[in-house]
């Protein structure tokens, strides 16, 4: 479950307001933990690769083992800058070393063998993604700055429409006749709110056509552990900030995303944002769309 904390009643909320997420009990230091050990393993594989046929090499030509080993160890020294910067990165929370691009090849190469690392030691799925979730946002919040509201994409699973509902929003999400009973009419209000884009996928297919259609330089998503971990991978160098939905009646069906949270998420990537909904109610009333006019003689 994700903290909530509400917003001040006379300040406006700052990006750095938001956080630190629970991730359902994740912590940095099992990605870690996994990240390390699996650039060993790859490190220690390499240089068996090495050892093993090095005798054979030499009766190949006596400069073989040399230049195989050369070639090994410039790979293993790439790993170990690489891991070792990107653990920097997550401690100290910027790019150390110049390792800004480091976000790709943890997607691309140390994940995929993170998981089977984690399988032999008897850890699930789950905690890994959960760890790589927070890992890769907070990346993504170190690596990125703002946006013009247009350049942002919420995209949202259909499992966040309410099962009861008729209406198809996987084509047009202003179908919607937000009555309130799933969060799409809230994430519309964000979308009006802020002015950013907004959509609903019905799988990964349906997703990424979705990206290829809007062209967004941002996009925070909402799904599950699953859903997020294979987006992030299939839109990488695009960034995705992950947000986890909730999941009351189980996976699937009429999950939940709070609204505080989709907001503070939206506004750390905001140029300029205007202010919160929830503070833009209190100063104008409560219809948020637009403030009050005001005629010539000074009365609304």
């Amino acid at each position: 479950m994700i903290r909530r904390r509400h917003p001040s009643a006379t300040t406006p909320q700052s990006s750095d307001e938001y956080g630190p997420e629970d991730y359902y009990g994740s912590r940095k230091r099992l990605f870690i933990g996994l990240i390390t050990g699996t650039s060993i393993l790859l490190c220690t594989i390499l240089l068996l690769f090495w050892i093993i046929p090095y005798i054979g090499l030499a009766n190949i030509h006596p400069l073989l083992p040399y230049l195989t080993g050369a070639f090994l160890f410039a790979l293993i020294a790439v790993i170990a800058w690489a891991s070792l910067g990107l653990v920097l990165h997550i401690l100290k929370g910027r790019p150390v070393l110049g390792t800004q691009r480091m976000r790709g090849l943890t997607i691309k190469l140390f994940l995929p063998l993170m998981v089977l690392l984690a399988r032999f030691l008897g850890i699930s799925k789950e905690r890994v993604r959960h760890s790589f979730i927070k890992v890769n946002n907070e990346l993504v919040r170190s690596e990125n700055g703002t946006f013009e509201p247009h350049e942002i994409l919420i995209l949202t699973p259909h499992c966040l429409q309410s099962s009861e509902c008729s209406i198809r929003l996987s084509y047009n999400v202003d179908h919607c006749k937000r009555c309130g009973k799933c969060p799409v009419s809230m994430l519309l209000r964000l979308r009006d709110h802020y002015g950013v884009q907004f959509a609903v996928a019905t799988g990964g297919t349906i997703a990424r056509r979705i990206v290829v259609q809007k062209r967004p330089r941002m996009i925070i998503a909402v799904a599950c552990e699953r859903d997020l971990t294979s987006g992030i991978q299939d839109t990488y160098p695009l960034p995705v900030f992950g947000v986890l939905n909730e999941r009351p009646n189980g996976p699937c069906l009429d999950t939940f995303v709070p609204e505080e949270t989709m907001e503070k998420a939206l506004r750390l990537f905001l140029k300029n944002p205007p202010l919160p909904i929830s503070l833009n109610a209190a100063v104008y009333g409560a219809d948020t769309s637009s403030p009050p006019t005001v005629s010539a003689e000074g009365e609304e």
